[in-house]
């Protein structure tokens, strides 16, 4: 088994998930890690689409992949859209190809053909079961006469071709891991193409990865029972002349754990990584986290942008052990990166989440904008997720025809908030500045010494009125966007829902 050498060899990887259903984030993980370690060595990031199952593959499923690949940053070098030297990339238009190479595998003894049916094949997994014996096929149909291949295509019998898997243990030195190792017994030889023709994962993934020359290939670890299969194929293929002749070096990626401390499934709403986009996380506080899930850059650093992963990322570093996905520590890192960003570039991010609110208008108006230029520096220090900023800005951006105090908030307007508005109003009315350091210290002046009220108190009612919720960005500097004429406008109208 001739391995590939990182330091010698161009280092080639592939990322190949399947177009079912939407994208999650175990899915992802393993693209970034595959992703950095293609930039560290300054490689090759090949993108292939394994869409070999008709029934469950779908074009969307396939368009949305390509899209949050897009949307993540996590370019690829081959691949769908790019092209490249050995495509076609999606697996879907390379059947010509498996079934040619299957029938030089049967041709040369690597593969046979089996003609057990169903009930045959339950019969002989019982038969292990009550004789204690490692679950498999037994090779019933491996040393088929002439004859009897004959006789079982005359009673009509359909076949399945089978690879011949050797009888020596299969070894190899994991990436992760170390050294593994499997015996025979318990690695039996598998069906590579359906009776109808359709060839299967086992024969189109190692073969794809040889024949595009993937050197390292960095998976999760529920696949690590087939990598002895994999190992088999790409030696057959070797000796058959296909593809490059070398066996890529594997690396087997730890799980990722949900709640429970169990795998963390495509059912965990965690998992989905629609649901991250949709509530305004940043590919880049997302990313940063997944990235730790199971590797560290050291020096207890957990603050770094793709480039730096990239520069910093080596497959040593990477734990064997599972890695629990914890959403708070997800959303705190979301946060850190909110706060890293230019309030100018904030703005840009929260566009989308605005209009599609109704906020703002696309493209915005000048007067949308210059709000957003005020406001978002007075949030950008709150937002965990870019979600937040609708009922954090809506107020100011609201016409005042759809503006309204949030119902459970009326509660909090009883007749001790009526002299606090009417004394408010009043104070404010005869401010001939209208700026924060106006606003502030007439308030202060007037309701909380003038009416010999705590802050709390004094101030309650007032941003309620003014902003229609008891938690906004700073009362002052948010009177001073809103303006004079809207502000006390408010302030009269939620006097009037006291009575």
């Amino acid at each position: 088994m001739v391995m590939p050498d990182t330091n010698a060899s161009t280092v080639r990887v592939r990322f190949c998930p399947s177009p079912t259903g939407n994208p999650h984030v175990g899915m992802i993980r393993t693209a970034l890690f595959n992703w950095a370690f293609a930039r560290h060595h300054q490689g090759t990031f090949i993108f292939r689409i394994e869409d070999t199952d008709a029934s469950r593959d779908s074009d969307a499923s396939y368009e949305q992949l390509l899209d949050s690949m897009d949307w993540l940053g996590l370019t690829w070098d081959e691949g769908p859209e790019v092209g490249g030297p050995y495509g076609p990339y999606r697996q879907s238009e390379r059947r010509e190809i498996y079934t040619d190479v299957a029938q030089r595998l049967l041709a040369a003894g690597h593969v046979y053909e089996c003609f057990c049916t169903p009930e045959e094949l339950e019969a002989d997994r019982e038969r292990a079961r009550s004789q204690n014996r490692a679950p498999g096929y037994s090779r019933i149909c491996r040393h088929l006469s002439t004859a009897q291949i004959g006789a079982h295509r005359a009673s009509g019998r359909t076949s399945v071709l089978r690879f011949a898997m050797p009888d020596e243990e299969i070894t190899w030195d994991d990436l992760v891991r170390g050294p593994l190792s499997f015996r025979p017994e318990f690695v039996p030889d598998y069906v590579i193409m359906r009776a109808n023709g359709d060839p299967l994962y086992p024969l189109v993934n190692p073969l794809d990865d040889s024949l595009m020359h993937v050197t390292h290939v960095l998976r999760g670890e529920d696949l690590l029972s087939s990598t002895p299969r994999q190992i088999a194929m790409h030696s057959a293929l070797a000796d058959i002349g296909v593809g490059s002749g070398l066996t890529p070096a594997f690396g087997h990626l730890p799980y990722v754990m949900g709640e429970g401390n169990r795998k963390l499934s495509k059912r965990d709403p965690e998992s989905s990584l629609l649901m991250y986009r949709e509530t305004g996380y940043l590919p880049e506080g997302l990313l940063n986290y997944l990235a730790l899930l199971g590797w560290s850059p050291g020096e207890d650093r957990e603050f770094f942008s793709l480039a730096e992963m990239a520069s910093l990322f080596s497959i040593d570093r990477v734990n064997a052990s599972p890695a629990r996905f914890d959403i708070k520590k997800c959303t705190a890192i979301n946060a850190d990166w909110i706060r890293h960003l230019s309030h100018d570039e904030l703005i840009i991010r929260l566009m989308p989440y605005l209009s599609e609110a109704g906020l703002i208008a696309q493209p915005m108006t000048d007067g949308q904008r210059e709000v957003l230029v005020q406001a978002v520096p007075l949030i950008a220090e709150r937002l965990e997720v870019l979600t937040q900023a609708v009922g954090m800005l809506g107020f100011l951006l609201l016409a005042e025809g759809d503006f309204a105090i949030e119902p459970d908030q009326r509660e909090h307007l009883d007749d001790s908030a009526a002299q606090v508005l009417d004394t408010a109003t009043q104070a404010l009315e005869q401010l001939t500045e209208w700026d924060t350091e106006a606003i502030q210290g007439q308030l202060r002046a007037q309701v909380v010494e003038g009416l010999g009220l705590k802050p709390k108190h004094a101030f309650t009612p007032i941003r309620i009125a003014v902003t229609g919720r008891r938690v906004s960005p700073p009362l002052f500097e948010s009177m001073e966007i809103l303006g004079r004429e809207r502000c006390l406008g408010r302030m009269r109208n939620a006097r009037l829902q006291i009575g």
